[in-house]
């Protein structure tokens, strides 16, 4: 009798497929126990103590005063407001530290890599010595060290009469949106999408023909005349206020308290030492024959930086950086330390302090830090999948 090879041969631990589908049985059985014990065991412990659970208290009244916030807030707004605030601040010195620290990683990691001497030491200094500092002791230093010793608003150092630096923060400018502002932006949109569309067809033209295009001149003309032509038209989309001193403080335009200013330049100079280890690091990975076929083409060394290194050196730097940009995003949250209004230190400890719902308030806080690393990892990894090589 033929023996049918495609025949099931049962349930033996001996198969290895067996045993894979059972240790990962076992171990979903044993994470949704845990987690039901821990659960269980937080709820028993709560009632015993008479403390009540839920998220009905972010519908209260917070009933005390943030010193920054970029929406509109009295005391008498609730707790989820001030969550609101806390994670707007967060990401406000979030994103301001991770464009500020890329320009200057960048800067100081071609600058180690120069050919003239003094310039590479001094970014060889400024990297051993701001990598090696603890970011809270950098933090404690700018805010106490050097904005707090500032002098007052009446004697506050001005830039052209619109940039006050005094102890009370940097005042500047504030745009403030008109009734043009909406069709601005549709210009802006159109502008986008006639960008696109010029470069598509100019890379089809050049792939067809040969012929190059100068896009960004045309680029640069389309995103000067089409918002141009939609301000003439429609009137200026933005009103800027000017800081004006009055009394003892200024009036007008938007303030970064010192708080503020002295965590966004501890967080930029902290995590700048690190990615232009990364950028360096990228731009040697790049082979030398590279440097030298651009030489031979007649390509200068700015362009050959440029057009050549560069774009090689990214694949490198990218995996990297984004690790870095996680831990400023992360390391913000060291604002506690000098009080600035974030969410560890407004919603993690004001709220949490007020209202001692300590599991939910800590729980949301996570939730937010791990939701923000996510994001950032998402747009980083797809960015990095865009310039990956790809094998033909």
């Amino acid at each position: 009798m033929q023996k049918n090879i495609g025949a099931p041969q049962g349930f033996s631990l001996s198969d290895p497929r067996v045993r894979a589908w059972l240790f990962q049985i076992i171990t979903v059985v044993a994470v949704v126990a845990m987690g039901w014990f821990l659960f269980s065991n937080t709820q028993t412990n709560l009632q015993h103590r008479g403390i009540t659970s839920g998220f009905d208290f972010l519908e209260r009244s917070a009933g005390f005063g943030i010193a920054q916030h970029l929406i509109s807030y009295t005391e008498a707004d609730s707790y989820a407001r001030v969550f609101v605030i806390g994670l707007l601040n967060t990401l406000l010195v979030s994103f301001i530290g991770i464009v500020l620290a890329t320009f200057l990683g960048f800067i100081i990691g071609v600058a180690r890599l120069s050919p003239n001497w003094m310039i590479s030491k001094l970014a060889t200094v400024y990297i051993e010595i701001f990598r090696n500092i603890p970011p809270l002791l950098q933090i404690l230093f700018w805010y106490f060290a050097v904005l707090l010793p500032l002098p007052g608003p009446r004697a506050s150092i001005s830039v052209g009469d619109s940039f006050f630096l005094s102890n009370r923060g940097l005042n500047m400018p504030a745009a403030e949106a008109t009734s043009a502002f909406w069709p601005f932006v549709v210009g802006l949109v159109i502008t986008l999408v006639a960008i696109v569309m010029m470069t598509r067809w100019a890379n089809k033209r050049f792939e067809a023909t040969g012929q190059p295009f100068h896009k960004f001149w045309v680029g640069l003309g389309l995103a000067i005349v089409i918002p141009t032509l939609f301000a003439l038209v429609f009137g200026s989309p933005l009103h800027w206020s000017v800081p004006e001193l009055k009394g003892f403080n200024f009036v007008g335009g938007w303030v970064m308290i010192p708080e503020l200013l002295a965590l966004t330049i501890a967080l930029t100079v902290y995590t700048a030492a690190f990615i232009a280890e990364n950028v360096r690091s990228g731009i040697n990975s790049v082979s030398h024959g590279q440097t030298e076929a651009a030489r031979s083409l007649g390509l200068r060394p700015g362009p050959t930086l440029r057009k050549v290194i560069i774009p090689q050196a990214m694949r490198v730097i990218i995996p990297p950086l984004t690790s870095q940009y996680l831990n400023l995003a992360k390391n913000s949250s060291l604002a506690a330390g000098i009080g600035y209004p974030d969410m560890v230190s407004l919603f993690a400890g004001t709220v949490l302090n007020q209202t001692g719902q300590a599991i939910e308030v800590i729980a949301i806080t996570m939730s937010v830090y791990l939701a923000i690393s996510i994001s950032i990892s998402l747009l980083m990894n797809w960015y990095n999948k865009r310039i990956a090589l790809i094998e033909r």
